[in-house]
């Protein structure tokens, strides 16, 4: 699983201006957002490499990288939110990887960062290989130390019926 330090210095984007593009001219630079501590020192670096011209309005050509700023709408065509950094740094200290809010917001498509972040921490249970491990791990302790041999418990079954409240998502679960 990828961690949102790996997404961050993965994700790139190609910056040029609409000067140069209004004068057929696409030419930029690859900007690789883990080489920089921040927004304003990414947009620093932007300006410096685009120092001749005067004010350069930066247009943001491609991006590559973490899906999940993609999703959270951070990078666009043409758009990346000076919040992207703020919200990569309360990512990591959640202690939840970026695969995680991937997840999430696969089933939740408008879902906005502070209430993907409220949900990751209060719904989400884990990652596991199937409803029958994830079953099995919410009531393994429920099951009396003593219970006899010849009780068996239909782990299929009780995975079926449980699943109505809870979601899985490329292995990671949440209650719904």
């Amino acid at each position: 699983m990828a961690n949102l330090q790996n997404c961050l210095d993965t994700a790139s984007i190609y910056v040029s201006t609409y000067a140069k593009y209004n004068n057929g001219n696409l030419y930029g630079k690859w900007f690789n957002l883990g080489d920089y501590s921040d927004y304003d020192e990414l947009l620093e670096a932007m300006r410096e490499f685009h120092s001749d011209e005067s004010d350069p309005e930066f247009m943001l050509q491609d991006y590559e990288g973490c899906e999940l700023f993609e999703k959270l709408g951070l990078i666009s065509e043409c758009h990346i939110s000076k919040d992207i950094y703020d919200i990569a740094e309360q990512i990591n200290e959640s202690g939840h990887d970026s695969e995680v809010y991937e997840a999430l917001l696969d089933n939740f498509l408008d879902m906005d960062f502070q209430t993907a972040y409220e949900y990751v921490n209060n719904f989400y249970y884990g990652w596991f290989n199937s409803d029958i491990d994830f079953v099995e791990y919410l009531y393994e302790d429920d099951i009396p130390f003593n219970l006899p041999s010849f009780v068996c418990i239909d782990w299929k079954e009780t995975a079926k019926n449980i699943m109505y409240d809870y979601f899985e998502s490329n292995g990671h679960y949440f209650k719904a």
